[in-house]
């Protein structure tokens, strides 16, 4: 069985089933496990996200939208010189992801043709569903139940500590800043699940833009910040835009310190990590009772001292790693 993952999620299902030896491609954006990095490159993207910001993101992709281009390049001769048995894809973000209808048009010629699968889940049920299709399609079936039902008990650990008696601090996570996007598909219900609100978007529904006076206005207790493609570094720079909206220093968030940058890996990719990223949240919202949940490295705090501001530039220095640096 050879496979071919063209999205970050299913490589690193792939691989959590324990059939990395079978990739024989992956995209430019495969970087979980490390050595994904080390598959032949079948898709690249045609936008580098680590040297334009997000604005400029916004208009490149805008520009090639326009012009009926696909953000990807997929190198058809590779993919045609050991062609695959099982090809993953997905069919939800144009921008994230090689689109399925260009997966399939590079394939034509290939025989027996490939299996091409999509991923496209909108819930925490639904990923753990693409974790059992791969299996299936890989003809694994059992590793992935074994895995499913590893991830579905530490999600029962988290909602059964976070459903006895304990308050919900009203969330907001921002999957873009700059134009601001509220996350949806299956963060609405990663907030919910880690013992937070969120009442403004339901579990599935699509990332929608936000004016500030949105987020304003709901005022939101805890504020995440996990721009998608983005790790720690690129998404600090981003910060000045959030700091030069009016109310910013008002935010019922902003003046309990309790913002938080966060690598977008564990809220973006719908696969094994995605219950990382549940952790995570739920000891962000629930710190007296979730502990050693947090990666090292992936998250940062604001840190300013109560009642102290500054300047936009400056934000992005206010940002602690959180819960601090273990020695």
């Amino acid at each position: 069985m050879k496979i071919c993952s063209l999205l970050p999620s299913g490589t690193e299902i792939v691989y959590a089933l324990g059939l990395g030896d079978h990739l024989v491609g992956v995209s430019d954006l495969c970087d979980y496990p490390p050595e994904a990095k080390q598959q032949p490159v079948i898709s690249r993207s045609r936008i580098d996200t680590t040297v334009l910001s997000s604005a400029e993101v916004e208009a490149t992709m805008r520009s090639l939208m326009e012009r009926g281009e696909s953000p990807f390049d997929i190198d058809v001769d590779v993919l045609h010189k050991n062609p695959p048995d099982l090809v993953l894809t997905q069919d939800t973000c144009a921008i994230c992801d090689a689109a399925a209808d260009d997966v399939q048009r590079a394939l034509d010629g290939i025989r027996p043709a490939p299996e091409l699968l999509l991923l496209s889940p909108r819930t925490v049920a639904e990923i753990f569903e693409t974790m059992t299709a791969v299996g299936a399609a890989a003809g694994v079936p059992e590793r992935a139940r074994v895995l499913v039902a590893e991830l579905e008990a530490r999600v029962r650990a988290v909602t059964s500590a976070t459903s006895q008696g304990r308050s919900r601090p009203r969330l907001m996570s921002l999957e873009g800043v700059n134009p601001m996007v509220a996350g949806g598909h299956w963060i609405p219900e990663l907030k919910i699940l880690a013992g937070g609100r969120d009442d403004l978007f339901s579990p599935g529904c699509a990332a929608q833009r936000l004016e500030w006076a949105a987020i304003r206005d709901y005022d939101p207790e805890i504020l995440l910040i996990t721009p998608c493609s983005s790790g720690l570094e690129r998404s600090l720079l981003e910060l000045d835009h959030l700091a030069e909206q009016d109310g910013w220093w008002e935010l019922r968030a902003v003046r309990a310190r309790e913002v938080y940058v966060i690598d977008h890996v564990y809220f973006s990719r719908p696969g094994p990590r995605i219950v990382d990223g549940l952790e995570l949240l739920a000891q962000i919202v629930h710190p007296s009772r979730f502990s050693g949940m947090i990666p090292d490295g992936s998250v940062l705090k604001l840190g300013l001292a109560a009642g102290q501001t500054c300047s936009p530039a400056a934000l992005a220095d206010a940002f602690e790693p959180y819960p601090g640096v273990l020695v």
